[in-house]
């Protein structure tokens, strides 16, 4: 409850900031694609910049987001307080510490949605994007059978152009997995193929802009 007044209040009055900054125009892939997310969801976007987070906070405006964050972030003092705040999920990306399952499982069961960038990190200059795509998305959608909703957005923010983002059609990971395969070739294979989703989605939100 704390975690959601406290979210309420960083919308309400963010919002101003947040339209001069990133002044996102939204772009849906077909009809059936809503901001407004019901039930429990996975969030899963490519990876531009520390501040997609804020932009897929407004656009869903009207349910909290539990995101996945990496360590690096939560050990600046008062930036780490603020997201714990805002219900970041600590994700070690070093160590062997997989609590960050487990928490967005419990997250999903009482009907939340949470936010994933399954690149893992920030793509360096001259890498092909997005990165490949970490298991961790694919493996709790699986176990907990809630849609995935791919996102995309095109990371133009603070400058003169508006940030251009796109929502795709959820999506049933279930039918995406292959039962005969090993269960770590299965969930390669999935995240393989919500790559290449968002690698489409892409695609289509440059085609918009054109």
């Amino acid at each position: 409850m704390l975690i959601r007044l406290f979210t309420a209040f960083v919308k309400i009055t963010g919002w101003p900031v947040q339209f001069f900054c990133f002044r996102t125009k939204i772009h849906r892939e077909t009809e059936k694609c809503s901001r407004r997310i019901r039930g429990p969801a996975i969030i899963i976007s490519n990876h531009t910049s520390v501040f997609d987070y804020a932009v897929w906070m407004f656009v869903f405006f009207s349910r909290t987001l539990r995101f996945q964050m990496a360590e690096v972030l939560f050990k600046k003092r008062f930036l780490g307080l603020f997201l714990r705040m805002l219900g970041g999920i600590f994700v070690d990306r070093d160590g062997f510490n997989f609590s960050f399952v487990a928490k967005s499982e419990d997250i999903l069961r009482r009907g939340g949605v949470v936010g994933i960038f399954p690149e893992s990190r920030l793509p360096r200059p001259g890498e092909e994007r997005p990165l490949e795509f970490k298991t961790s998305a694919a493996f709790i959608a699986l176990r907990s059978g809630v849609p995935v909703i791919p996102v995309v957005t095109d990371g133009s923010y603070f400058g003169r152009k508006r940030a251009h983002v796109m929502i795709g059609e959820p999506i049933d990971v279930r039918c995406l997995s292959d039962k005969n395969a090993g269960e770590k070739e299965d969930l390669i294979n999935v995240s393989r193929k919500l790559r290449e989703r968002i690698i489409e989605l892409e695609n289509k939100l440059n085609e918009e802009k054109k």
